[in-house]
């Protein structure tokens, strides 16, 4: 099955159903489709071998990744704020693709085609291809976050992505009138999940291309949003604009996913406090595994929140449980599965799991594992709890820690609104800790006494050496903290001069 089929089948089901954009002039079914088919002529007749698109989020990105797939070549959605460099460096790899932008300029060289021309041309009845690609075909490229290391492009393959939605999504199950609300950008594998999933259940889908708490909050109650899906570092922004104005969360709303990097438990309970009727649900997955692979769901937030029981709990920190048809294992260094509690690496396998990288071929081993590079451990019930990545671990005397474990605490303090742990190159230790930090509204910090918190928690040999105060943490697109940033950026000063203003943040 290919990805073409799944937007054919809820043609035929409900050709006149709004899934994209503003229920009154957004585009149906029926519009969705003959606009692909239209798109996939201009594209055949182009000869590009790949389609990358260069934009924002919208109604273009749909249309132009299921014309992509009716055409039969990869698509490949850029992200935007790179910059120029980096865009071109992503291009030399690229065979003579065409990119799909009102923004040419950025990737001089290189066949274009505007947006908004595209867009009208694919409003045109067109002979397009009536069938879509091979199903073992590339659907869609993906350069993965590159918090450690340079991205790569990781390939997801029709059979990957129909994979995810058919064990995940029932045909056409949403009601008319529900609609979700994306404000991850179309280069993640959110976005891609989100439109294929929502579409398959036949559920509205509205756009917000810039993220504010104020405007998310605005299109929820315009849009009379059921759904949506945000980051970690977007439902605190959102708790905190609710806590400021005295209000709670729009009636609409019956569910939020959340995902892509940690997130305070603090935040997490004023979240389910505020939107008190809405279900709240932590997706983890990867790039590579097409989606979500675990998830904690509504009813696992509300009894861990409520639950005088600490492993119960805890469950709050937790990514939940494995999703049908999916497989988690969490192995010791020598291969042997771990016992429930003990920690280390997660592997996972199931037909939506790709591991594939156009640089590097597959990592799926000759069983159909896949390393995901996660550190973790499972509790005694199957609840997946992620430590963070392997390259994340600082090896500070020989010794082995994990960040997630020093911020869980640090989150704990009254005074600090987020926080991220990283190992720093050090002379006699190999690696120093540097906790950096990110101060409420109103707090005066003091690294000693933070390091104190710490080390009444932890052993002294987990307690930051030093405390680096910034006004935001530096995240990509889904949250996830860019570690490699604040290393570079505090190696070149030292931590007692550091001020709010030396590490800036990058905008989410």
């Amino acid at each position: 099955m290919n990805v073409t089929m799944l937007l054919e089948m809820v043609a035929e089901g409900a050709p006149d159903r709004v899934l994209i954009g503003d229920r009154r002039d957004g585009l149906t079914a029926g519009d969705l489709l003959a606009r692909a088919r239209a798109g996939a002529r201009l594209i055949a007749d182009s000869g590009a071998p790949v389609v990358a698109y260069l934009g924002g989020n919208g109604p273009v990105f749909p249309v132009a990744l299921f014309a992509a797939a009716y055409a039969g070549v990869p698509f490949l959605p850029l992200n935007y704020r790179l910059s120029d460099e980096q865009l071109a460096g992503i291009a030399r790899r690229l065979d003579a693709p065409l990119v799909i932008t009102d923004t040419p300029e950025r990737v001089p060289g290189l066949p274009s085609r505007p947006a908004t021309e595209f867009m009208a041309s694919s409003a045109v009845a067109s002979d397009g291809p009536a069938a879509g690609a091979d199903p073992d075909a590339i659907a869609v490229l993906l350069l993965t976050s590159g918090t450690t290391a340079a991205p790569k492009s990781a390939v997801l393959r029709h059979r990957h992505l129909t994979a995810y939605v058919l064990s995940t999504v029932e045909f056409l199950s949403a009601a008319e009138s529900d609609a979700t609300l994306v404000s991850v950008p179309p280069y993640h594998i959110a976005a891609v999940a989100n439109l294929l999933s929502n579409l398959f259940c036949g559920r509205r889908i509205a756009y917000l291309d810039q993220f504010t708490a104020a405007g998310w909050l605005a299109d929820v109650t315009r849009q009379g949003v059921t759904h949506a899906m945000v980051v970690p570092t977007m439902l605190m922004r959102i708790v905190e604009e609710l806590k400021a104005s005295g209000r709670t969360g729009p009636a609409t709303l019956r569910s939020v996913s959340y995902g892509g990097a940690k997130i305070a438990p603090s935040v997490l309970a004023d979240a389910l406090t505020l939107f008190p009727a809405t279900g709240f649900v932590n997706a983890y997955g990867l790039t590579e595994t097409a989606s979500s692979i675990a998830v904690l769901g509504p009813e696992d937030h509300r009894d861990a929140v409520t639950s005088a029981d600490p492993a119960e709990r805890a469950r709050l920190g937790s990514v939940g449980r494995a999703l049908p048809g999916i497989e988690i294992e969490i192995r010791d260094p020598d291969g042997n599965v771990c016992a429930p509690g003990e920690p280390g690496a997660i592997f996972v396998r199931g037909p939506q799991v790709a591991g594939e990288y156009l640089e590097g071929g597959s990592r799926v081993d000759c069983a159909g594992w896949f390393p995901t590079r996660d550190e973790g451990y499972a509790d005694a019930d199957g609840f997946i709890f992620v430590l963070g990545r392997a390259d994340d671990t600082i090896i500070r005397g020989g010794e082995n820690i994990a960040p997630s474990e020093i911020e869980s605490v640090l989150a704990g303090h009254e005074w600090i609104r987020d926080c991220a742990v990283a190992g720093v190159p050090d002379a006699e230790w190999g690696q120093r800790i540097v906790a950096f930090v990110v101060l409420q509204p109103g707090a005066e910090g003091d690294a000693s006494t933070i390091r104190d918190f710490v080390r009444a928690r932890l052993r002294s040999s987990r307690t930051p050496d030093d405390v680096v105060f910034v006004a935001e943490l530096p995240v990509n697109a889904t949250g996830k903290v860019l570690r490699r940033e604040l290393i570079a950026r505090v190696s070149t000063v030292s931590p007692e001069t550091v001020s709010p203003e030396t590490v800036s943040p990058a905008v989410v």
